[in-house]
């Protein structure tokens, strides 16, 4: 068994004595781990990195095998956010929450086209931000926990959006909402996909987007906590929107 594909690299961890387990994200394949040898060495160390771009080669005798990787590189993306501790904790976050709850070898061409676009973006432009906003709420969608953002889920209207039900996860807007508006999560207009509101208004989207990765999609997994990576990144954005 064989194939070859590109993805982007999402942990390693060290195996016997020079070898790696490496995780990829790959376009056709989905979440992929296999063992790539030598992969503690000088030469291919410099590598893998989380996030790096790679062409990748698994092969095993049988298909449910753990298998091996060979590895070439494609594109790295350390020197862009090695100097941006918010862009690092961004591409943290992201390898971090793809590891976590992706299933095992089952492809998401969308999601992935999305989260190398996202990759591409941290540390190079001040709209990676936004982005990342968006990034979650497809993580949710593909997870099979979508938002619907599109209209109010009391009068059906589509303008003065200003709430989610923590419930539905559905849009409600403010006349609609009224004396339980403070019961309802923030829809800032970056969950829309409007740059207003700056950092500030990412971070009031995280905290929606945050109420469902919690809720419904780590339900799956009761006995693992979503990764820390996600909370640090909330709190770099916190912390530099309150500097600003």
């Amino acid at each position: 068994m064989d194939w070859r594909d590109q993805g982007a690299l999402l942990s390693v961890r060290r195996h016997g004595e020079n070898a790696a387990i490496i995780e990829v994200f790959t376009a056709g394949h989905g979440r992929h781990a296999g063992v790539v040898r030598g992969g503690t060495s000088r030469k291919i160390a410099p590598i893998l990195q989380p996030g790096a771009q790679l062409d990748v080669v698994w092969r095993a005798r049988l298909d449910e095998h753990l298998g091996t990787f060979s590895v070439e590189p494609i594109k790295s993306r350390a020197a862009a956010v090695l100097g941006d501790r918010m862009a690092l904790a961004g591409l943290n976050a992201v390898t971090g929450l793809l590891s976590y709850c992706l299933p095992e070898r089952e492809a998401h061409p969308s999601l992935y086209s999305r989260t190398i676009t996202l990759l591409d973006l941290l540390g190079t432009t001040s709209a990676w931000p936004l982005a990342y906003l968006r990034w979650e709420l497809a993580l949710l969608d593909e997870m099979g926990f979508g938002l619907d953002l599109s209209r109010c889920a009391v009068t059906g209207a589509v303008d003065d959006l200003a709430y989610v039900s923590p419930r539905t996860g559905r849009a409600v807007s403010a006349e609609a909402a009224g004396e339980w508006s403070d019961r309802l999560l923030p829809l800032p207009p970056a969950l829309l996909g409007h740059g207003e509101g700056g950092l500030a208004g990412i971070g009031e989207g995280l905290v929606t987007t945050g109420h469902f990765l919690k809720h419904r999609l780590a339900m799956q997994f009761s006995d693992r906590p979503l990764p820390a990576a996600r909370q640090r990144l909330v709190d770099i954005i916190a912390r530099s929107r309150a500097r600003r």
